[in-house]
């Protein structure tokens, strides 16, 4: 096919293989890198699952094994010697023997050699983020990626083990998780859409007053109150996927008039998060989506009073189907999507319990609000002088 570039170099990717419930394959960083594989339609890497222990059936394992992805069962003693002491997941080129070990490495260059053999995907780039940056920094320097990466699959596995005994509690990282997505997204270009957004309020503001101007009937009210809430939800929809679908970014379409020009930033209202990361679908997502799913189906099957708690979780959860080629991979993965239930909470309500989770990240600077480096009348404004 034209565009597709061959490697000269073969590519192994060394999954372990522990066990498998109700579809799932463990553990997780397994079911995960699978997933991605899938995804990216991605046929470089020969596959090997490595048993981590002998008594696995392996007559049942292959059940579950998606049908696109060719792999190969080896036991432990068969892996490469420079493999022997790494924690799978792991690549490896040969000849050369170089190895790649760990989960956000290991995904991060499935995702750079798929866009190599087919610069055409420009989506699956899109996938490492801004600056491709997506899980760069190791989880030893990163609270982000040591949750993504370690403890949201660690806790989860341990979550669905133990709820097969007895009741469970929610693990503290869905919690952290749940704060994560409740706080305001920064981008780049953050100035200019909350201006954007800034901008749909107001004109959905008019639109409000003109229907109660009309009629002072209840339904009325109602429709108008909806008619409000739609565009400042909209812009960040819109936004994430504009991109996905290649189209132009709304935001930067025209000039904002004056009056939303002058608006300080400290003014504007905050953008909200449409995917894991902020606005956009990144690799995050593809870690989180097999973890969060294998985690609410235990949820909706046995605790379902308990889904009030996490209403942003639940709302990305069904937000993230709607991303191209998503669902197609999820079905060859043995992942059926929940038909969650509406939750009553809103994205601005937070959950009594968000304010007591420990923070996903510090923030070095709490009273960053994104927007331009300030002029020097700005700076004049608030008592700071120039030295010349």
């Amino acid at each position: 096919m034209k565009g597709i570039k061959k490697s000269l170099t073969e590519e192994y990717l060394y999954l372990d293989l522990s066990h498998q419930t109700e579809g799932c394959i463990f553990p997780l960083h397994t079911s995960v890198t699978v997933f991605l594989l899938l995804y990216c339609d991605c046929k470089i890497f020969k596959v090997c699952l490595v048993l981590t222990r002998e008594s696995t059936d392996i007559s049942q394992i292959k059940n579950v094994l998606p049908q696109d992805v060719e792999t190969q069962i080896i036991s432990r003693e068969e892996l490469p010697s420079i493999v022997q002491n790494c924690c799978l997941p792991a690549a490896v080129e040969r000849p050369g023997n170089f190895c790649r070990a760990g989960l956000a490495v290991v995904l991060r260059h499935i995702i750079q050699k798929s866009y190599e053999a087919d610069p055409s995907k420009k989506e699956i780039l899109e996938l490492l983020g801004f600056k491709k940056t997506c899980l760069k920094a190791c989880a030893e320097v990163s609270q982000w990626t040591r949750l993504c990466e370690l403890t949201i699959p660690s806790a989860i596995e341990n979550f669905i083990r133990e709820s097969s005994e007895q009741p469970s509690a929610i693990p503290v990282e869905i919690l952290q998780l749940e704060k994560k997505l409740s706080e305001p997204v920064r981008v780049h270009n953050d100035d200019k859409l909350r201006r954007q957004k800034l901008k749909q309020q107001k004109a959905a503001g008019v639109g409000l007053s003109l229907a109660k101007d009309k009629t002072k009937s209840k339904a009325c009210n109602q429709e108008a109150s909806e008619e409000l809430d739609s565009p400042s939800k909209s812009l960040e929809l819109e936004v994430a996927f504009s991109k996905l679908t290649a189209q132009e970014d709304p935001a930067s379409a025209n000039r904002e008039p004056s009056h939303i020009r002058k608006v300080k930033a400290s003014d504007l209202p905050p953008l909200e998060h449409v995917f894991a990361e902020g606005l956009y679908f990144t690799l995050a997502d593809i870690v989180l989506l097999p973890c969060v799913h294998h985690f609410l189906v235990i949820i909706c099957k046995k605790h379902s009073e308990k889904l009030v708690e996490f209403p942003l979780l639940a709302s990305w959860y069904q937000r993230i189907q709607e991303v191209p080629k998503v669902k197609t991979a999820a079905s060859k993965c043995g992942i059926q999507f929940l038909d969650l239930p509406e939750l009553l909470t809103t994205s601005n309500e937070q959950h009594p319990n968000l304010s007591e989770v420990p923070g996903v990240e510090e923030q070095s600077d709490p009273s960053f609000i994104g927007g331009p480096r300030p002029t020097m009348t700005k700076l004049m404004s608030k008592q700071f002088t120039g030295v010349y």
